[in-house]
């Protein structure tokens, strides 16, 4: 009785092990949209007045999780009985996350005028405020189940030889990282600069340890919201030209002489604008077919 205890015991400690080091693996080929993810919820999250921040934070963070339980299920589904459906999708999110990294460096390239923030900013009522920031939270979530989408199927492939007692913990895990670990790591990051107020407020001399290390925190937020933003853009591309030259053998061997790296950069570049050139188009037309 006691020998079958332990037994058991022994095949959950290696299960675990398993579990564990699959875990790592999933992690390292997700990294990519995870740290996108990081930059893109840092920039939706921050711009508000002190005191929205964590509730618009947290708002994101459910509409996360509410992506997580709509995902997961219906991925171990296709995996089992479509597994082309997986690589489809995989695709198809590639496209959207080429698209995304062209359109950003496009809006660095020809400024906007109108962004989001100054909207923000210009908004004078309340419930303009409101409006703004729901739409904000909107987009985030709809932005995040399209990375959801991807993490949790690159995340998926990485376990796809291993059976459900496997792929089912890890795939899971990786998926709660995606937004436990990810809107833990945000919360942390917009509220820099009222840790480091806070710290210049307490202390009694301007000279201070105290006081130095505030000013660094609020003058360290903006800097690090942009290098997220440049760090995510470049994780964008990289990840959707991993997605094509992983998936299309026309871009198996695209430019062999260049390190494969700096292929999937620039197989994420043209394919992106591409996708950027097809949307504007595509918009210029209804303008014309439906003037407002």
């Amino acid at each position: 009785m006691a020998s079958g205890f332990f037994a058991i015991l022994d095949d959950i400690a290696a299960l675990m092990d398993d579990v564990a080091v699959m875990s790592k693996v999933a992690a390292k080929k997700t990294a990519g949209i995870l740290g996108d993810d990081l930059a893109v919820n840092a920039e939706k999250a921050s711009g508000f007045v002190s005191s929205r921040e964590i509730p618009v934070l947290w708002s994101i963070t459910k509409g996360s999780l509410l992506n997580k339980v709509i995902i997961l299920p219906v991925a171990f589904l296709l995996s089992a009985f479509l597994p082309i459906a997986i690589t489809i999708a995989l695709l198809l999110g590639g496209l959207y996350l080429a698209y995304e990294g062209a359109e950003k460096i496009y809006h660095f390239i020809v400024p906007h005028p109108h962004s989001k923030k100054e909207e923000l900013k210009s908004a004078k009522s309340k419930s303009e405020v409101m409006a703004l920031e729901k739409e904000r939270i909107k987009s985030a979530i709809v932005t995040d189940f399209i990375l959801s989408v991807e993490i949790i199927i690159i995340a998926l492939g990485t376990v796809s030889k291993e059976g459900l007692s496997i792929q089912i913990p890890v795939v899971t895990i990786i998926a709660l990282i995606a937004t436990v670990g990810v809107y833990g790591i945000v919360a942390l990051i917009i509220r820099m600069d009222d840790a480091g107020y806070k710290l210049i407020k307490n202390s009694t001399d301007e000279k201070s340890f105290k006081a130095k290390l505030g000013g660094v925190l609020v003058a360290a937020l903006p800097k690090v919201i942009k290098s997220l933003t440049v760090i995510g853009t470049i994780a964008l591309l990289l990840v959707s030209g991993g997605i094509f030259a992983h998936n299309i053998d026309f871009f198996h061997n695209f430019i062999p002489f260049l390190p494969s790296l700096v292929t999937e950069l620039l197989i994420g570049l043209v394919v992106g604008f591409m996708c950027l050139l097809l949307v504007n188009l595509a918009l210029k037309l209804k303008k014309q077919l439906i003037p407002n």
